[in-house]
Parts: C-alpha cells; structure tokens; sequence
C-alpha cells in the first residue's frame, strides 16, 4: 500500500537495514517469537534508538512490541509507547473477524474504517501523551503517541489507504 501511495519501502532483518530509513512499520505476526528474534539479532537498542525521533507504525503484534507492557506476563518489547496491551484480546486465531473501526485520524473527525482482527490485542491503559485514534465498540484498538502509531488491526490486508496515509504524513512532517 505504501508503494501505491508513492514511497519506497524496504524490509528490515538487521540494524544495518535502518540506514536511511524516514520511518518504520512492525508487522503483525507473532510477538513473543518477534521479540526473541529481535533480542538475538540485536535489534533492540537499534530499534528502539530509531524510533526515539522517527515515526513508526505498528500494527496487531507491531502494536504489542512497542507497548511499555502487556497484561499477558513478560515477553521481549521496545517499550517506546506508554501503553500496556492485552494480546490476543478478541481470541484466538479462530475468532479472528473484520469490524467497523471508529477512526479519528484528524480532531474532531471520525469516520469508519474497515478494521481486519487477526488475534487481536487492544490497548488495556495508557499513559498521559498518548491520544486514541480508533476504537471498536468499547474498546481502544488504534493509539499515538506523538510520531508513533500503533493499531491491532491489519490495515494492510484491505484497501483502504487512510492509515497508510496518514503515517506518511508523519514520516513527511517529521523532516527525516
């Protein structure tokens, strides 16, 4: 979706790959496997230097892995958004589903935004500078906390390019 919108994007397996980099997107997968294989390749201290100044998207366990913390016990994260997140919130893998998402991605603005759920977490609290920008039902699926975003959904699966757009103005806005 990114190259769709007119910017270049890479993968990232080592510190080395940061180099020149505006911003960063998490993936979702697997966290806890995500964390170990980002503390054996060490990628941590680069990750989280990284994102110190640049923006950063999350999405599903992208969102876990910068959370401060989980409710779920220990497991490896960057710990560079004030926010703790219950993994696998909606259920497991089988009760993964598609939802409409209240996003408010301007003040003042929400509109519905075609969420995909794949074992979802949701942010269970959150720090001071942190603002919600999406929510399903009751709960808080979409945060930023300055120039890092996070979502527990997919927005990469459907074909709504909001998301993507708006963390490419971030990227722009940052200057980097």
């Amino acid at each position: 979706m990114f190259t769709d919108l007119g910017a270049s994007a890479r993968e990232v397996r080592t510190a080395g790959d940061l180099a020149g980099l505006d911003g960063l997107v998490i993936p979702g997968g697997e966290s806890t496997t995500m964390g170990l294989l980002m503390e054996k390749g060490g990628l941590t201290g680069p990750l989280r230097d990284f994102m110190r100044d640049r923006p950063a998207l999350g999405t599903c366990a992208g969102l876990i892995m910068m959370a401060t913390a989980t409710t779920d016990g220990s497991q490896p994260l960057l710990r560079v958004m004030d926010v703790t997140v219950r993994r696998n919130a909606f259920g497991r893998q089988t009760r993964s589903f598609e939802a409409l998402v209240d996003l408010c991605l301007t003040p003042d603005a929400s509109e519905p935004f075609h969420g995909i759920f794949i074992r979802a977490p949701w942010v269970e609290a959150m720090g001071p500078g942190v603002e919600v920008i999406a929510r399903c039902g009751e709960h808080v699926v979409g945060v930023r906390q300055d120039h890092l975003v996070g979502v527990a959904f997919h927005p990469e699966l459907g074909d709504d390019p909001r998301l993507h757009a708006y963390f490419l103005d971030l990227v722009v806005a940052s200057g980097h």
